[in-house]
């Protein structure tokens, strides 16, 4: 019999920003409890009180560099609402061309850099080749073309905000630049290679996951409730109601997003900076949901364009009921919703309002508060600000989109911990099937700043009385 451990895994790789995994074992061997514990600290709502509202959608994007132009554009939509205006139809297809430009940039570089080493090269393989330098070498073709469509998503965003990372385009009350006609043609020109690339990526995940069978449907997977925006019912990124689906498919709730705080509820745990937030009406942790790809594609009635559409219905094939709660078909999900974007940019360039010139409404009201509600590609984005007469920043919440998945990534690391670990036995392979799941969700634990060269894991195990019988690292 051996004695009880600790195994941690620290810091998570191929993740954007910093988070642990524990898993403490019995004396027999055997999974006692798992958890995912995010180690970093946002301060954004405490150093924000005080500053002007309108320096918020320049502010809030330094909260994560892979993500700026969804708080970006969650911080406008606030100070909108804090001026009392409804912006132009030209500024306000102007920020979801951009919005879509971040959709397909995030959502191509956590399918084809950050889950693709794993499903090409598989969970047990070799770390030293596992990774993106791998996928170069072995699969060159398949990592230009991922990198080919994020470039294409990050220049619509450079195109309107001057810059991929923390860029500068929707202001309170609209947008500063409109779009030159060459630059409109340029998109333009790319839009069928890039919807080509998706394409293929759909193909590779469909095969992978039929391949895999039981094992993929089986990984990490709960039954859970599931939260996204729609508009009419459809899938909506920008701006629409937010709808909870119960897990066999009845919508049992749908809102205005400014009504947000009377259904959603924040839980804290000691052991995470992350939030849990859950549905009121249920409680915590009935209430639990998940958003993101796969809580979005369950939480609506279908996708307004033509290819997601049909990719869509065929995705609902997979289960009597039309919800799927796989955890491993996020990346199934994320690629039905990167068509979308490729054809939603179609549709919006082809709008004679994108050309336009009418870019901003002044107003010199002022309300107490402002709410602001996106979705990132990660998740249903909530920025809620209240100011005082003079327009400072008295109060900010933020609910992030990762923390709304918090309680099944917890739960989904407990799921395959228990699946895996036998006897006390935690090979590499393991570990990586851990790491995996929190992969499935691609969160966004990073604050203002990114760890730049290696991200070790680390491997402690400690005996029942809390000392360390072993201290190992990998590169």
């Amino acid at each position: 019999m051996t004695t009880a451990r600790k195994i941690e895994i620290n810091p998570v790789t191929r993740i954007e920003g910093h988070g642990k995994i524990t898993v403490h074992l019995d004396e027999a061997g055997h999974v006692q409890d798992a958890r995912f514990h995010v180690t970093q600290f946002r301060g954004f709502e405490v150093f924000s009180k005080g500053r002007d509202f309108r320096e918020m959608p320049v502010i809030t994007p330094r909260i994560c560099g892979i993500c700026p132009v969804s708080h970006h554009l969650a911080a406008a939509k606030a100070c909108d609402a804090i001026l009392g205006v409804e912006i132009t139809p030209s500024a306000h297809k102007l920020r979801e061309l951009m919005h879509m430009g971040q959709f397909v940039q995030s959502h191509a570089l956590s399918f084809f850099h950050l889950s693709s080493p794993d499903l090409l090269f598989g969970f047990d393989a070799d770390p030293a080749i596992r990774n993106v330098v791998g996928l170069a070498r072995q699969f060159p073709e398949l990592a230009v073309k991922g990198i080919s469509l994020r470039k294409f998503g990050q220049e619509i965003i450079k195109t309107l905000g001057g810059k991929k990372v923390h860029p500068w385009h929707s202001i309170p009350g609209g947008v500063n630049r409109s779009l030159r006609q060459d630059e409109r043609d340029e998109i333009v020109r790319d839009l069928p290679a890039m919807k080509a690339i998706v394409r293929e990526a759909l193909d590779l995940i469909k095969n992978y996951l039929a391949e895999k069978g039981e094992e993929a449907k089986r990984f990490a997977t709960l039954e859970t409730a599931f939260l996204g925006l729609v508009n009419g019912g459809f899938l909506e990124l920008y701006d629409g109601d937010i709808r909870f689906r119960g897990p066999r498919g009845r919508i049992i709730d749908e809102f205005p997003d400014w009504e947000y705080l009377d259904h959603i509820g924040e839980h804290v745990e000691a052991w995470s900076y992350l939030k849990f937030p859950f549905y009121r009406g249920l409680g915590y942790p009935n209430g639990s949901y998940r958003v993101g790809p796969l809580g979005r594609v369950n939480a609506c009635d279908d996708v307004a364009t033509p290819e997601a559409s049909a990719e869509l219905a065929a995705f609902r094939k997979l289960t009597e009921d039309g919800v799927v709660h796989y955890t491993m078909y996020y990346h199934y999900a994320r690629l039905i919703e990167t068509f979308y974007g490729l054809e939603r940019i179609e549709e919006l360039l082809d709008d004679e309002d994108i050309m336009g010139s009418d870019l901003r409404v002044h107003s010199r009201e002022l309300y107490p508060e402002g709410i602001g509600v996106i979705e990132a590609p990660r998740g249903t984005l909530i920025h809620h600000y209240e100011v005082d007469e003079r327009g400072a920043i008295t109060r900010v919440n933020l609910i992030v989109a990762t923390g709304h998945n918090n309680f099944a990534m917890n739960k989904g690391v407990e799921l395959v911990a228990r699946d895996y670990i036998k006897d006390g036995k935690v090979t590499e392979g393991i570990m990586n099937r851990l790491e995996h799941v929190i992969r499935c969700y691609d969160p966004c634990l990073s604050c203002s700043t990114h760890a730049v060269g290696k991200m070790p894991l680390r491997l402690q195990v400690f005996d029942a009385k809390g000392v360390l019988l072993s201290d190992q690292e990998r590169s």
